[in-house]
């Protein structure tokens, strides 16, 4: 998985404190000054030294009214008017002036049309003058211009929205910025109205926030502490990613202290409420994607520690016991619970259910048929939030109520005009600029009021890096607009459902494609977790990762393919982390042995495996399954048994690991084992043989050698031995002891013969 980083959020405007207070010191200055019909500051402020936001090489001129445009009966109209330079070359000084039609505006429609300048010339009557000093280049400057409440020009004004224009001689052409100036009628009904203002973190990459992010985000100045400064104090609608609370829950005790305060203040504030998707996910793109419904979350048990919730259980007082009673007190236990899913996703009290908010001009009524089929917890009908320059009404310029119905599913409609005007002001950092948008808006929603047969309903968009002051000031523009009284969204989804025909919708086909491949990737990784023992340690984090990088704030963001594609090869990298190491040929010579293999786990965790091993033919007999319980970020040793029959010659053993659930697990693996069967009881045999040979041959020896020696010993008769013998000469040698000569005679004769006998045998063997 990728590591958590920081939320990504649009390049926030380069902050221009001083330099707007100062401008906001000249505004209020040519506020204050008298004068009997035209009051404008003479002396031209300073050219600040902070560099314009607009973009390089152009020039931008602005007419921004004060208090929102409106202007009561026996009051003063006061704007300002800005030129900023983007150029390289210094502006000349410019004289400006400021016109004012007195036939109002007839309709929606004239007014997008005189606001773009597609509108057709008005008459217009110039009511103030001032100037503008030159503007040095990446500079800007700001003047201020009131026309006092009894002027001639403001006098008999019928309730309307005027025509307002301000402009000076450019090089070339008049140059000249449009808007309007509303005087609000006397008598008119209240129209409800709710305004829907989002609290979220932000396009993530990460499932969750990190503690160091949290803490970034709920400091004093942070993005959800102004978001919840912007909403604290008024009725909005509060559109909550469920993904900021989980963020914070998930680390118990160990949360940082501004974020626990923070969520303790979303909890207190009483504003009405509803979820928005995990993430702020597009639920067009899942929906899309072929899904059944909208993906929740599965579980946060990875993100949690057990010690983060440990919380001491009061020991009871002991009460008095009989003399024979042990009198101990038991001791405290600690409570290690982890809070549940549905507990950690709570946004807060007044929480509406069943609502989606899909990306702006994507749900078209299939879309919304879907969703009204989801049934919530308590019955409530499911409605859809769509814009109403997604409705046939709308497109045409036509104001379109609240609550309104597609086929059989219910929707909210927001006003697409109010809203990207309160949306570009909650944007402006600088209060000169901020005059211009807020006045579209309230003018749009003047003749909204006029028009509407229910409540309306406006969002301040899904806009990020806004400054307390900024997004409080849209808010209050809405609330603040002429005959409008605040709603909830339950009040607003009460109302009267007028039939709505959708028309103008796109959907991106790369955000359901982007859906479809995350979800066949989870798919995979929800197999592969089956070697844990609790699967949803990856598989939580993977679901929530997956919500993430479909949030709608991710739309229109140049990174977010590059985030999608390192995601999907996180996954890929996770279902590589478990596999069998690649082995080598071996050699076999005993009857049986152990081969060892190895497993490779990359995981935090131990797994759980089984190695299934098969062999090509029937040289050995092999272990089939063995269980293996592979240690965490290491290398594991595996034995599996063998026996060899008998032959001999090469066996091919293919090993394969799997989950306990049979899934495959990694790649499978061959090993070449070369059998020698039997060889050691052939070798025993044939050596018994050569043994026995030996030993027969050396007993031969021996015999022949002392049959040898035996001979050899033998005495040879002396010379003349056979002349002493009676009747050799005649001569009778010394006279002997009766019968002597006849024993010597027999001794020596057996000797003869048994050396007879020896020669004979001797001779035979050696034939």
């Amino acid at each position: 998985m990728t590591s958590p980083r920081a939320p990504r959020r649009a390049p926030r405007r380069a902050p221009r404190l001083v330099t707007a207070a100062m401008a906001v010191g000249v505004v209020l200055a040519g506020l204050l000054l008298p004068a009997p019909a035209i009051a404008a500051d003479p002396t031209p402020s300073p050219s600040p030294s902070a560099t314009s936001a607009v973009p390089a090489g152009t020039t931008v001129f602005t007419l921004s009214p004060v208090a929102n445009g409106i202007v009561n009966p026996g009051d003063a109209l006061s704007v300002s008017v800005s030129l900023q330079n983007g150029t390289d070359a210094e502006l000349a000084p410019a004289a400006v002036t400021l016109s004012l039609g007195r036939t109002p505006l007839g309709d929606r429609d004239d007014l997008g049309d005189w606001l773009d300048g597609s509108s057709p010339e008005l008459a217009l009557e110039p009511i103030g003058t001032d100037s503008i000093a030159a503007v040095e280049p990446g500079g800007f400057q700001v003047r201020g211009i009131t026309v006092a409440a009894d002027d001639p020009a403001l006098a008999g004004l019928a309730p309307g929205v005027y025509p307002l224009a301000a402009s000076y001689p450019g090089t070339e052409v008049t140059v000249t910025s449009t808007s309007v100036m509303i005087v609000p009628p006397t008598e008119a009904t209240d129209v409800g109205i709710g305004v829907v203002v989002p609290i979220t973190a932000g396009p993530l990459n990460e499932g969750l926030l990190t503690a160091e992010q949290l803490a970034e985000l709920t400091a004093p100045d942070g993005e959800l502490t102004n978001q919840l400064d912007g909403v604290t104090g008024t009725a909005a609608i509060l559109a909550v990613d469920p993904a900021v609370p989980a963020s914070i829950r998930v680390l118990g005790t160990s949360a940082p202290e501004s974020a626990l305060e923070w969520l303790s203040r979303l909890d207190a504030i009483q504003n009405s409420r509803f979820a928005l998707q995990f993430g702020d996910a597009d639920v067009t793109a899942q929906l899309q994607a072929g899904l059944p419904r909208p993906l929740q979350p599965t579980s946060f048990s990875a993100y949690m520690s057990s010690s983060n919730f440990a919380t001491p259980t009061p020991t009871p007082t002991p009460t008095p016991a009989p003399s024979d009673a042990p009198t101990t007190a038991p001791t405290s236990q600690p409570d290690s619970a982890l809070p549940s899913t549905d507990e950690l996703l709570v946004v807060g009290p007044a929480t509406r259910q069943g609502v989606y908010w899909p990306a702006d001009g994507t749900a078209d009524e299939q879309i919304v048929s879907r969703l009204a089929d989801i049934a919530t917890d308590d019955g409530t009908a499911p409605v859809t939030l769509i814009p109403s320059s997604t409705t046939d009404a709308g497109s045409d310029g036509r104001t379109v109520s609240a609550h309104g119905r597609v086929g059989a599913g219910e929707v909210l409609v927001y006003d697409s005009d109010i809203s990207t005007a309160l949306d570009d002001a909650s944007q402006q950092e600088e209060s000169w600029l901020r005059g211009a948008p807020l006045s579209t808006a309230t003018a749009y929603l003047a003749f909204a009021a006029a028009e509407t047969k229910g409540p309306l309903l406006v969002t301040v968009g899904r806009g990020d890096g806004r400054s307390r002051v900024e997004l409080g000031a849209a808010i209050s523009a809405a609330f603040s607009a002429p005959d409008v009284t605040p709603r909830t969204i339950a009040t607003v989804a009460a109302g009267e459902a007028f039939d709505v025909e959708l028309t103008g919708v796109e959907s991106s086909p790369e955000r359901a494609a982007a859906a479809s491949a995350l979800v066949a990737d989870e798919s995979e990784l929800a197999r592969f977790a089956t070697i844990l023992d609790q699967p949803s340690l990856l598989t939580g984090p993977e679901r929530a990762d997956i919500l993430q990088l479909l949030g709608v704030a991710w739309i229109g963001d140049a990174t977010w393919p590059t985030e999608l594609a390192d995601h999907r090869a996180a996954t890929a990298g996770t279902l590589d982390s478990v596999a069998l190491l690649p082995t080598s040929p071996s050699d076999l010579y005993g009857s049986s042995a152990a081969l060892r293999f190895w497993v490779r786990n990359d995981l935090p965790y131990a797994v759980n495996l089984v190695l299934y091993t098969t062999r090509d033919n029937l040289r050995l007999d092999v272990q089939g399954e063995t269980p293996i319980v592979a240690t965490p970020q290491s290398n594991t040793r595996v034995e599996v048994p063998v026996q060899a029959r008998v032959g001999r010659g090469d066996v091919t053993l293919t090993l394969q690991l799997r989950s306990p659930a049979f899934v495959a697990i990694g790649e499978p693996e061959s090993v070449e084992i070369n059998v020698y069967a039997d060889w050691e009881a052939v070798g025993i045999a044939a050596l018994a043989v050569v043994v026995g040979i030996l030993l027969l041959f050396g007993i031969a020896r021996t015999v022949l050698r002392m049959r040898r020696k035996r001979k050899a010993t033998v005495p040879t008769p002396p010379p003349g031995a056979a002349d002493a013998s009676p009747g050799a000469s005649g001569r009778v040698g010394p006279a002997a002891a009766p019968g002597a000569g006849e024993s010597e005679a027999s001794a020596e004769a057996k000797d003869a013969s048994e050396a007879e006998q020896m020669s004979s045998t001797t001779d035979g063997d050696e034939r």
